[in-house]
């Protein structure tokens, strides 16, 4: 199968370009390199093309030139606190509506990343079809895709994925946006006391990119074109975090609460995805608990030596 990845040198979209290689696809990144890095791919073999697909409104005449079987649509501006609302908005969405164009030419699949932040501070478990509470312009452009999504579902395949908090190998170089786990597990590794806000109650659905990643291949036979949430279904508080990453570390620092340095309206407190509509529908369920998943990242980072720093 030919595959295409936006966004393919970046946290997720790396995993998402190695594991389908390995699994003996043939795959094409398509990348500006914007918050990607190169470093990500080594050992990566198929063929990479630098290339904003929100400015190029005919990606055939713009170094896509071939046909692919599947698009995984990665590529965005994905934090929340990128300086620039409109910039996030106007290219999130632009960029969708042109690899929706680039997969109805080719008749391809398209898997795309939505996000969790779009629930904002609503109940939990939080539910497909639950109010939006949107705290970010971020989480706007997804809303605004999962919209268009949800337009196409009669007409071609099309799957959008609500990752919740994403952890694992390859996302140092997100910068601040990388996963509280990897933050935390740096500074427990480098002997500082682990910083979180007062008092360390707020929850996360923590999910490691092993199983993101085999969510989103799923995703290529599900029932039917839908949009679903890919978390685990438990939420850990980050006293609970800090606590599992200084067993894994062999360390046993005490915390540092600090205070919150962000509107209340604008962080999200607790996020706990229902994931029967994953399982059902992409036949996914999440394999690695909080404690498996952070013992097998602390082993890639020390085999990186994290990296090399």
């Amino acid at each position: 199968m030919k595959c295409l990845v936006t966004g393919g040198s970046g946290f997720i979209g790396s995993n998402l370009a190695l594991e389908l290689e390995k699994n003996g696809h043939e795959v094409t990144i398509a990348d500006n390199l914007l918050t990607g890095n190169k470093k990500n791919l080594n050992g990566f073999n198929g063929k990479f093309i630098e290339l904003d697909v929100s400015k190029q409104f005919d990606l055939n005449e713009n170094g896509l030139n071939e046909r692919f079987d599947a698009i995984f649509h990665e590529a965005a501006i994905t934090d929340p606190r990128y300086p620039n609302d409109k910039e996030t908005y106007n290219k999130n969405v632009q960029g969708f509506y042109n690899i929706i164009k680039f997969a109805q030419k080719n008749n391809a699949k398209l898997i795309y990343a939505s996000t969790a932040s779009l629930y904002g501070n609503g109940n939990v478990p939080m539910k497909e079809n639950q109010k939006k509470e949107l705290l970010s312009s971020y989480a706007k452009s997804k809303l605004e895709m999962d919209k268009i999504a949800s337009q196409l579902f009669r007409k071609m395949h099309i799957v959008g994925l609500r990752y919740f908090n994403v952890f694992g190998p390859r996302e140092k170089y997100k910068g601040r946006a990388a996963s509280m786990v990897y933050h935390l597990a740096r500074q427990i590794k480098d002997e500082k006391n682990p910083r979180i806000f007062k008092f360390g109650e707020q929850k996360r659905d923590h999910i490691y990119v092993k199983d993101v990643i085999d969510a989103t291949i799923k995703a290529l036979h599900a029932k039917k074109s839908c949009i679903v949430n890919v978390g685990t279904g438990i939420a850990t508080t980050f006293n609970d975090l800090v606590k599992a990453l200084n067993k894994e570390l062999g360390k046993n620092l005490e915390m540092e609460y600090v205070d919150m340095p962000y509107e209340p309206k604008t962080y999200q407190n607790n996020t706990q995805a229902h994931t029967s509509k994953a399982e059902q529908l992409l036949g996914f369920k999440s394999k690695y608990s909080l404690k498996d998943g952070i013992k097998d990242y602390i082993s890639w980072l020390n085999s990186v030596r994290w990296y090399d720093e």
